[in-house]
């Protein structure tokens, strides 16, 4: 993979449209995993239908991760998986996962991958909300010693995750903040004002 090198700037603008024009980003009536109702639905998964936008992400997170100490990225089942896998293989990281569910069989192992207790690993995902689904990782991955500091994200939906996890010692690194992206899309004329004026009040209640 190429390295790609990003300012704040063109990070913003290539990866919001980018998201959007592949249907990442959808408006309407939408329930979220944490019972929350929102007018707006983030679904990553649909990056690694396209190769170069799954190149493009992972290239985002390099210089961000490059500021942090750490020994393994941990990438998160499943949206957050095969983005730590390129995130991996574009700047020769090792990586490790929690499993959602302990194998019955064989080693019955909670986490995949070579590892040793004590070393510092960095959490990879998709997105965030509350924080629910981070937490539930974390102690799968400290559970067996090993240690978390720096949880990432490609997208912050900014409904509480980071003061949730910041109150609990770690901190949370988005490449992207759902208030970012709804700025430049209503600059740039991507999106409706109503459906951004009504996200923007989603936030404001969350």
């Amino acid at each position: 993979m190429t390295e790609k090198k990003w300012n704040s700037k063109h990070l913003l603008s290539t990866l919001s449209d980018s998201l959007l024009e592949v249907g990442c980003v959808k408006f309407g009536d939408f329930t979220l995993k944490s019972g929350l109702k929102s007018p707006i639905y983030i679904d990553l998964r649909l990056i690694i239908t396209y190769p170069k936008l799954l190149e493009q992400v992972a290239g985002a997170y390099l210089p961000l991760l490059e500021k942090l100490n750490f020994d393994r990225l941990a990438g998160l089942p499943y949206a957050g998986l095969p983005i730590a896998t390129a995130i991996s293989l574009a700047g020769d990281y090792p990586m490790i996962y929690p499993r959602k569910e302990v194998k019955a069989y064989g080693t019955k192992a909670e986490i995949e991958g070579e590892y040793r207790p004590g070393e510092t690993v960095v959490v990879i995902d998709d997105l965030t909300s509350t924080g629910g689904s981070k937490f539930e990782a974390i102690e799968k991955l400290t559970k067996v010693g090993l240690v978390v500091k720096d949880v990432v994200v490609l997208v912050d939906r900014q409904s509480g995750a980071k003061e949730a996890l910041g109150q609990a010692g770690y901190r949370l690194h988005a490449l992207l903040t759902l208030s970012e992206i709804l700025d430049h899309w209503e600059k740039t004329g991507k999106v409706e004002k109503e459906k951004i004026t009504a996200t923007r009040k989603f936030l404001a209640r969350a």
